[in-house]
């Protein structure tokens, strides 16, 4: 049988712009970097329509060439004046054994909350502005093949806090719980992960799981002392075996064990390293103490070319109720997906989701990089 020639949009954009350059196939094993640069305009629920700038690199440090190094950094601009830097890493030196991940973040961000737990409405939204930095990094070593311990630090900082003066139930509900005009969340974290994925940035195969026990503390900053436990599981499985079509699941938990957080460092939809969780819900949708986040999809080929590709996914999402703290209602999302190759190098894509959650609630997502 005659292989099938991979190609991507760079290809695309020579065959309309450059005839006279033939495209030429570069195997995965004969360059150590990739690059995608994509301008880009997106949408979703708690931005509206949004102007992107995202690029990243996919690279081998190790002289095995065995696991993908990926960095990404996205800026983005909104029209309701939102706008925010963003830079995630997953870097791999499997010669020294050594792993950082990053995630580094600056924002103005004026949006919608909606208060603890989840008995409330999408009508039931309050106005909140506030400008955020936020500075994660966790270096690890590999004491056994692919599980790595490690230690991070971690720092949640917002200022110019504004909430809209409201005598409504949420409004009643934040400053129930209390809101500052700024607030400081510092932590050092011990971290264990396990990751036999070839691609971090478009698995096909493999587990990674990560358990990370963070504990925020006055003497380094923070405004109260706490601990959390954040625990990140993700399978995936070719289906069928000998296909390019991809099963994948998703657990996603983060768990206050004592102390109390800042409103605005509560986990919430949406919220997680990569803006992920929770799909057909708008971002912040949901917030509590404890949250925890189950997701499925499956990945398929659309053109055999691996041009386009397309999902369908799934999720239930819990959070804790206030003041009781406890997980008492599910929340159901569900969608589909549109995948579209940027790089066929790093099998990197532009992914264009559309989800439908409970309550009316409905909307685009946009990514560079599988969703999880």
């Amino acid at each position: 049988m005659k292989a099938v020639r991979l190609i991507d949009i760079t290809d695309i954009y020579k065959e309309i712009f450059e005839k006279k350059t033939k495209a030429k196939d570069t195997s995965v094993k004969k360059k150590k970097e990739f690059y995608s640069v994509l301008p880009a305009a997106g949408y979703a629920m708690s931005t509206g329509l949004t102007a992107v700038l995202s690029s990243s690199v996919s690279f081998f440090l190790d002289t095995n060439k065995s696991k993908l190094s990926t960095i990404s950094a996205n800026a983005y601009y909104t029209v309701y004046n939102q706008y925010w830097l963003q830079a995630n890493s997953n870097i791999t030196d499997d010669d020294l054994k050594l792993n950082f991940t990053g995630d580094w973040r600056i924002y103005k961000f004026p949006t919608n909350t909606f208060g603890l737990g989840t008995d409330n409405n999408l009508s039931d939204a309050l106005r909140i502005d506030f400008a955020y930095l936020k500075f994660y990094e966790v270096a690890s070593r590999e004491i056994e093949p692919n599980f790595f311990v490690g230690l991070g630090y971690h720092l949640d900082y917002h200022w110019d806090i504004k909430a809209a003066t409201s005598p409504d139930s949420t409004y009643e509900n934040v400053m129930d719980y209390g809101l500052n005009k700024q607030s400081i969340t510092s932590g050092l974290s011990l971290n264990f992960m396990y990751d036999n994925r070839e691609n971090p940035t478009n698995p096909s195969n493999g587990i990674y799981a990560a358990i990370q026990f963070r504990s925020n503390n006055k003497v380094i900053g923070s405004d109260y002392n706490s601990q959390s436990i954040l625990i990140d599981v993700r399978k995936y499985i070719k289906l069928p075996f000998n296909s390019d079509n991809v099963l994948a699941f998703w657990s996603y938990n983060s768990l206050t064990i004592s102390g109390r957080l800042p409103y605005l460092d509560l986990p919430s939809t949406g919220w997680d390293a990569s803006n992920n969780t929770g799909r057909g819900y708008i971002q912040g949708r949901y917030r509590g103490n404890d949250f925890v986040d189950l997701e499925g999809e499956y990945r398929f080929k659309i053109t055999n070319n691996g041009l386009l590709g397309g999902v369908v996914f799934a999720n239930a999402e819990s959070v804790s109720e206030f003041p009781t703290n406890k997980l008492t209602t599910i929340m159901i999302g569900k969608g589909l997906g549109l995948r579209i190759k940027i790089n066929k190098n790093s099998r990197s894509n532009l992914c264009v989701d559309y989800g439908i959650g409970q309550g009316n609630s409905h909307g685009f997502s946009f990514n560079l990089g599988e969703v999880f």
